[in-house]
């Protein structure tokens, strides 16, 4: 434009050639710029639509020139919402030619990530023009919390009703015996081993395996109010070929949560009848099953719930009520100092219905103390309890519990 005034006010063709050559240069630049984004196709292969924190999601993006005409250069822009997902990356492809970017994505954080959309972007060799085109189309995958093998954990062996495996649940004791253990006071003489007895000349009682059709409930208290953020981080990735790792901070709502995660596998893969019941930021009950497909469905709620319920778990306990019968098993996942949910506990062991506690110990998270208060409570219910600290192996706090009884009489 600068050209064309002055060629205009001075009439000399020199400006005048300078102003068509500058022109032809600008028409010439977007039309390379404009021709670069056409004939493109981009193809995304996701190679496991589900992953657990911990591993490594991985994923394919080819980039196809279905023209003759080569393009110097492509920026591939990857708009993924998945903490840690690459950016993207720049190729040249030749006419007809085709290049292949494989993504490694680390799985830290549990939750459903949206993979795309991508944005094309290109220019001219002069950087005069950018542009960029839109590619439609979106992959889901979905983040598992991360679980442990925990074979030492068990229930405590149960006085409960028994049953065969039919739509009505009867009440009358069945010959399903776990082990046998010394008398106790207020044990039910009914229950008295006499060939142990005579062998050992103590009195032995039976206990009871819990009846593989009772169900058994996995509460996990998701009150905000009831959690907490430690100030260090523990490393979660370590790429030793890119020299990066990966750390997160330590919580007591991720310990619960895969917590809650292990404890299902492992008793679905015993054959109980598992369910969910938990309020983050919404109330969620998945019914008691024992089929394969259960462990996924509360797998991926797990992964979608946040610790941000407002209600505390002895509210939860008390308007939940009514999803226990006689025959239920809960096992409840806290780390609450509040000792009303205690009391909400108790009046479920008055109903007869069953409990395990696991207490994620939140002193180590940087609460104020109190759990030996919380833990005496529950040795006073005569309610089995299990702690786990920050840093202890789940498996290692699952083996052997904190307050162990013979169960409630």
């Amino acid at each position: 434009m600068i050209c064309f005034v002055i060629a205009q006010g001075t009439s000399i063709p020199l400006f005048f050639t300078l102003f068509y050559v500058l022109l032809v240069l600008l028409v010439l630049a977007y039309i390379w710029a404009w021709v670069n984004l056409q004939g493109l196709e981009v193809n995304r292969e996701v190679g496991l639509r589900r992953a657990q924190v911990g591993e490594e999601s991985r994923e394919r993006l080819t980039t196809t020139n279905t023209s003759r005409l080569p393009k110097l250069w492509v920026e591939v822009r990857d708009h993924s919402d998945m903490p840690h997902h690459g950016s993207g990356f720049v190729t040249y492809l030749p006419g007809h030619g085709r290049r292949r970017w494989i993504a490694r994505t680390p799985c830290t954080l549990r939750g459903k990530w949206t993979l795309g959309p991508i944005t094309l972007h290109t220019g001219d060799p002069f950087g005069i023009f950018r542009l960029e085109r839109p590619v439609a189309g979106t992959s889901e995958i979905i983040v598992y919390p991360a679980t442990t093998p925990i074979p030492t954990f068990r229930l405590p062996a149960a006085e409960l009703q028994g049953g065969t495996d039919v739509r009505t649940r009867t009440f009358q004791v069945t010959p399903n015996v776990s082990t046998i253990r010394d008398y106790v006071t207020g044990d039910s003489f009914n229950r008295i081993h006499w060939r142990s007895t005579a062998r050992t000349g103590n009195l032995m009682v039976k206990e009871f395996e819990l009846d593989p059709t009772a169900d058994i409930w996995i509460v996990l208290d998701l009150h905000e109010r009831s959690h907490y953020v430690a100030d260090v981080f523990r490393t979660l990735y370590r790429d030793k070929r890119e020299g990066r790792e990966i750390q997160v901070p330590e919580s007591t709502e991720e310990y619960g949560v895969s917590c809650a995660a292990s404890v299902t596998q492992h008793l679905l893969n015993a054959g109980r009848n598992v369910g969910l019941l938990a309020w983050g930021q919404h109330r969620e009950v998945i019914p008691p099953e024992r089929e394969s497909r259960q462990l996924y469905k509360i797998l991926e709620s797990l992964a979608m719930l946040r610790a941000q319920g407002t209600h505390g778990l002895a509210e939860v306990l008390v308007a939940e009520s009514a999803v226990f019968n006689r025959s239920s098993t809960a096992v409840i996942i806290t780390s609450a100092l509040d000792p009303t949910w205690v009391q909400g506990l108790q009046q479920l062991l008055y109903r007869g219905i069953r409990a395990v506690v696991i207490f994620i110990d939140p002193e180590g998270f940087g609460s104020v103390p109190g759990t030996n208060g919380i833990m005496q409570r529950l040795a006073q219910l005569r309610v089995t309890a299990y702690r786990q600290r920050r840093d202890q192996p789940l498996d290692q706090a699952l083996s052997v519990p904190e307050v162990a009884t013979a169960g409630r009489r």
